[in-house]
């Protein structure tokens, strides 16, 4: 995804990356079940939090839990390219 965030970036200016997040996700009511789709990734996202506390080992869910996101982060950038296509 060309528009994905890399760990530098929002290390370096986490107010830019914030910036580029909210600017994608204004594009979530296009989506259907844009809501379902918020809510497993804002559930992820505490299972998350939760797991990495004072954890020093790696967490085995990880991969599952970022599933939902990349899910999320894929119809977003369906729609751009729908957009993109439209446009020619």
């Amino acid at each position: 995804m060309p528009w994905k965030i890399a760990r530098s970036e929002a290390l370096a200016d986490p107010d830019a990356a914030r910036h580029k997040i909210l600017e994608k996700l204004q594009r979530l009511p296009e989506l259907d079940n844009a809501e379902e789709e918020v809510i497993r990734v804002l559930l992820d996202a505490i299972l998350m939090v939760e797991a990495y506390r004072g954890a020093r080992h790696q967490i085995t869910f990880l991969p599952e839990m970022t599933q939902g996101v990349d899910h999320l982060l894929r119809e977003l950038e369906i729609l751009d390219r729908a957009d993109a296509l439209a446009a020619v």
